[in-house]
């Protein structure tokens, strides 16, 4: 196969700022220099599993800007095939991020180009996703672009996991494809709004197969992750770190978790890794320039 991970989704920049303490309503507080990195969860996965030392290639869209530029070097930095990186009239997408004491993080999004990527553009690169082992979908992009990108990635024998960030309501037969469906917590509830919030993970996630998808990996940031399928469900504990950042953690999980699959592990040995993966990927500031690079060594 020509790569090991198609990832079809966003590439952002991230203006960061590191705060003492958010703002409430109305507040105004002082901050840290802000800074530019590469970002966006589709770009972030893409670098990640390509530091890993995947075969990875992305179909995403940048504007004209110097954003777009900065977005693409990072992404030839890390390996990463950058054939299907359209370029569109207009800003690049953009992330707000500001950072807390305690690492954790919260993100405004302006899609940019990112809501210019259209079904079109996954057919135009058909040969890309049919070529993959696994294809990486997330939701920063048209919801209508990503059920076209699971589509051909079916038909075509890929296995589709769907990263559902930002939550969002997605139909049936996207959920059908999915294996695995990966949330956090946030996420699984927005699509269980019947559930009761007290309810474990393996509760949730017997509650998120019944919706259709193959498998179902739910994250817990420290705590790991649970992966579920018909068989059951484990947790996968995750290695004791002190975080400093946590932005792009999650896409650092799904890109090892991905990568991993890519290679024939079944979804509790990915799992494995990806949690390794997730943990180094908070001991830096940003996100991509957190990513672990293959031969690093992970916490355990």
């Amino acid at each position: 196969m020509a790569h090991e991970v198609v990832v079809v989704g966003s590439v952002n920049a991230d203006l960061v700022v590191r705060v003492d303490r958010r703002p409430g309503p109305g507040e105004t507080v002082l901050g840290s220099d802000l800074v530019t990195l590469p970002g966006g969860k589709g770009a972030n996965q893409a670098v990640a599993a390509g530091r890993l030392g995947g075969r990875v290639g992305i179909l995403a869209r940048t504007g004209d800007d110097g954003n777009g530029a900065l977005l693409r070097e990072a992404l030839l930095a890390a390996g990463v095939d950058v054939t299907h990186l359209l370029v569109a009239d207009g800003p690049s997408g953009v992330a707000l991020i500001t950072v807390g004491p305690d690492g954790d993080n919260s993100i405004i999004v302006s899609p940019g180009a990112n809501g210019r990527l259209t079904e079109q553009d996954v057919v135009a690169a058909r040969e890309l996703v049919a070529g993959a082992a696994v294809v990486s979908l997330q939701l920063e992009i048209p919801l209508v672009t990503v059920a076209a990108a699971a589509r051909a990635a079916a038909d075509a024998g890929a296995r589709v996991v769907l990263n559902l960030s930002p939550a969002a309501t997605v139909p049936s037969d996207l959920l059908a494809l999915c294996d695995p469906l990966v949330v956090n917590e946030h996420e699984a509830a927005f699509l269980l709004p019947a559930a009761d919030p007290s309810d474990d993970p393996a509760t949730l996630a017997t509650a998120l197969l019944e919706l259709g998808p193959r498998s179902v990996v739910i994250t817990l940031g420290a705590d790991g992750a649970l992966v579920a399928t018909r068989d059951g469900a484990r947790t996968v504990p995750s290695p004791r770190v002190e975080p400093v950042d946590t932005t792009g953690a999650g896409d650092a999980f799904t890109a090892a978790l991905c990568l991993r699959l890519a290679r024939g592990d079944d979804l509790e040995s990915a799992a494995r890794f990806a949690v390794r993966v997730g943990a180094a990927a908070v001991l830096g500031e940003g996100a991509q320039s957190s990513y672990p690079a293959e031969g690093d060594e992970l916490p355990s």
